[in-house]
Parts: structure tokens; sequence; C-alpha cells
């Protein structure tokens, strides 16, 4: 469908419903608040889907339409910016800032990849590596732009090798998105979902207790998706040839070095960040809030006497935008649940449904929203505040339906589109990468594998570490 074609259909259903919303008639029980919001999200979700416009300049405009019509008050609007969730998100970038800055990801990178000597050595080491990013640099798009140099040095390496170098490509994207669900950091949607489910029940998940739940899940599904880009990417005789990455090799490609001995800087800053993930893994025993640590660790990262990176310079590593978004959304999360449009959205809904069918067409409805809403963050916008609002309903627990939702719209590699890191991997000047019909072969096995994985982790796994199914 082409972009003009995309924006009219988005115009007329948009329109549509806000025609049908306008009508004192229909739907008697929508008060006005409720519709206004409706009207709002609509127009913004068909926004988001059929026009080029950012996505965050569309949440600006639909959190100052809500405030100006009264829905929300300014103090709700601006107030979002101030969330925990938010100066957590910042001040973990600043610490990513200091990570980078001492090329620590460079030795990490020759230290496990440098121990592989058959393929799928090569691949689980390297997914390994990935996983354990989702500490160190928060949102995918960072983790992707860190890799890069890695991929770039691997590919080098094996270019004589090309259907294993198309293979390393898709699996860096592939493993980067999927393994994002192992912390609260690991994408801004995770940062909404906490927002929404305070905001509609009171839930509060910490830093500690998402690691608890999403950090095997994170792991299981990073490996089960290598395994899967080997066995669709390669063929027998591929996989059967010993490999040798030198540290030689991957020195070419970092501006720091990746073996000898660790300068002063290095060791601070490896110090300083295993100190800050020890603090947030251990937050119910000193009660002091992730964010909170993160700016202890922020300030010192940034510090002059003990610092690696000037906090002018860390600070524009932050995704500005993103967090303007995530601020916009907030608010529009806070006017669906008080003006009771949620509610009524859901309530529609088959009066009956048990919770693994409810489960099923929650993960089925948020893997595949990324056909139609390309942002991660967008789609959190727009589905946990209903699935959260339908979990009351169908007796599912809203933290495991938030969650749930969450962790399955994870899934975004049919299109080259379909997210930033999928993005960057497809086109490297110079080396050979994967065409969307390898992203579609990928997608075409994969997504159903991750969709049951989530499935099974909230119906057997997740009820095992405090988190039922059903409340």
């Amino acid at each position: 469908m082409t972009l003009n074609l995309r924006l009219a259909a988005a115009l007329c259903v948009a329109l549509s419903l806000c025609a049908l919303l306008a009508v004192p008639a229909n739907f008697p029980a929508l008060g006005g608040d409720a519709r206004l919001t409706l009207a709002v999200f609509a127009l913004a979700t068909c926004a988001w889907i059929g026009t080029p416009v950012d996505d965050t300049y569309i949440a600006l405009g639909a959190g100052l339409a809500l405030t100006a019509t009264g829905v929300i008050s300014s103090d709700t609007l601006f107030g979002t910016l101030g969330d925990a969730t938010v100066w957590l998100l910042i001040c973990a970038f600043v610490l990513a800032a200091a990570v980078a800055r001492t090329g620590l990801a460079g030795r990490a990178a020759a230290f496990l990849v440098g121990g592989a000597r058959t393929v799928r050595q090569l691949t689980h080491l390297t997914t390994a590596a990935l996983v354990v990013t989702a500490f160190a640099v928060p949102a995918t798009s960072g983790r992707a732009a860190l890799a890069l140099p890695v991929f770039l040095a691997l590919a080098k390496a094996l270019a004589d090798r090309r259907r294993l170098v198309v293979m390393l490509a898709l699996l860096f994207p592939t493993v980067i998105l999927l393994s994002a669900v192992a912390t609260l950091i690991g994408a801004g949607a995770h940062l909404i979902t906490v927002s929404v489910l305070w905001e509609a029940t009171g839930d509060r998940i910490g830093f500690t207790q998402w690691l608890l739940l999403g950090l095997p899940l994170a792991v299981a599904s990073s490996h089960l998706a290598a395994e899967t880009v080997l066995l669709t990417t390669t063929r027998r005789a591929d996989r059967e040839g010993p490999v040798h990455i030198t540290a030689e090799e991957i020195q070419r490609h970092s501006e720091s070095p990746v073996t000898g001995p660790w300068t002063q800087a290095e060791k601070r800053c490896a110090l300083l960040l295993a100190t800050v993930v020890a603090l947030w893994c251990s937050e119910p025993l000193h009660q002091v809030s992730p964010a909170v640590v993160a700016l202890i660790g922020a300030v010192v990262a940034s510090s002059p006497a003990l610092g690696t990176v000037g906090l002018k310079d860390a600070l524009k590593t932050v995704p500005w935008s993103l967090l303007l978004f995530m601020a916009a959304t907030m608010a529009m999360g806070v006017a669906l649940a008080d003006s009771g449009a949620a509610k009524w959205l859901v309530s529609g809904l088959p009066g009956h449904v048990g919770p693994a069918a409810f489960l099923g067409v929650v993960v089925a409805v948020s893997t595949a929203a990324h056909l139609v809403l390309q942002s991660r963050s967008a789609r959190s916008s727009v589905l946990v505040p209903l699935v959260v609002a339908a979990a009351v309903g169908a007796g599912v627990n809203p933290v495991t339906a938030a969650l749930t939702s969450t962790a399955a719209a994870g899934f975004c590699h049919t299109l080259p589109a379909s997210a930033k890191p999928v993005t960057l991997f497809s086109d490297v000047p110079g080396v050979p990468t994967y065409t969307p019909r390898d992203l579609l072969r990928l997608s075409a096995v994969l997504a159903p594998l991750t969709a049951a994985l989530v499935l099974f982790f909230a119906a057997a796994v997740w009820p095992l570490l405090g988190v039922p199914v059903t409340r």
C-alpha cells in the first residue's frame, strides 16, 4: 500500500469514528470526556499508522488536545515528564555513554566471541553477549549502534563465507529486539507499560521484579531465535566448517584496545556499572528507587574526578524525542483510564472468555501489531491500556496481561522498516546482508515460536515467580 493510500484510509477511518462519537444518541453510556478521549485516541492512532509525521509530534498534539479540552489537567500532562521512569531512562543513557566512551564493549566482544570454534558456538556466544548489553545500554536502537562495529569485524573475518555473514546480519537485530524484555530499561515501551499499570490498577513493577520475570524469557527467546536464524539462513555445509575470530580482527574496528591491561577509566566504569546493576537488582533490600540509583550512577559517571564522559556530551546521547513521546502517551493512558473510555471499549467483549483464550488473543494481536504500528512505544501506548482494562473483565491478572502484551510486541522482524535495528543491519555498506525475503522466511517460523514461548511463560513460568494468571 502506497503512502497516499495509507494516508487516505487512515483519515477516512479516523473521521468516521469521530463522526460517530460526535452524535450524542450514539453510545449513550459514553460521557463527554470519554467521547473526546476516544476521538483524540483514534486520530492519533490513525496518524501513527497512516502518516509520515513524527510519532512524538502526534503524541504531543494528542496530549495537548486532551489538556485543552479539559479531559486531563495541565499538571497531569507536564507531571509525566517528572515521572521516575523518565528519569531512570535519562540516567541510563548517561551511564551508557560512559560505557561506550571506555570501549568496554569491544573487550567483552573479543573475550566472548574469540572463544568460538564452531559456527553454532559463534552464534550462541554472540547471542549471549547481545543479551548482556541490555543491562548496559537502554533502547534497542542504542544497542544496535553499539553492536554494529562488532558485526563488521565478524563480517570481515568471515568474508569468504557469505551465508554466515548474512546469518550474523539477521542474528544481531533479532536478538537485540527479543532480549530487550530482560530489563525495565530495555525499551521505552516497558516504561509506558509500568506507568499504565500504575495509573490504572495501582500495581507497581520495579526493576527487580521485571528482571526476575523478563530475563528468563529474554534468554530463552534469544537463544531459540538464534537457532532459528542459524537453521533458516545457512545450510549444513555452512555450519560444518570451523571458525576462529581473533582479537586482532575485532581491534581493527574498535578505537579502544580490546586486549591488554585495563586502563583506570575502564576499571572505574566497569566497577560503577556493576555497582549500579547490583543496586537495581537488590532494590527490595535497600528500598532505594532505581531512578535514584541511576541518578547517583550518572552523576559519578560524568563527574570530573571519577567519570569517563562529560555531562554535556552524555546528555547529547539521550533521545529526548523518545522521552517526550513517553510522557505524552502516559498522559493519553491516564485520560483513557480516568474518563472511562478504556472501560467502555472493552465492555463489549464476550463476558465468558477464559484466561487462556484471552491471553492467546493478546499475544496474537500484540505479535501482529508491528505490521500496522512500527513504533514499539506506540504499540504499547495503544494496546496496554486496553489490555489492562479488558483483563479485569476476563478475570486475568492485569500485570500478567500487560507483561504478556509487551513481551509479544517485542517481535518486529517481518519487514526492514519494522524496527530501527532491522533497518540498520539491512543495509551495511560493503557487507552482504539479508533481503526482505530472508526476513519473511525467518518471521514465518519465528513469529509462532516466540508467541508460543510468551504464552508458556505467562501460563506456566510467571505464576511460579509470583505473578499468577488470575487474581
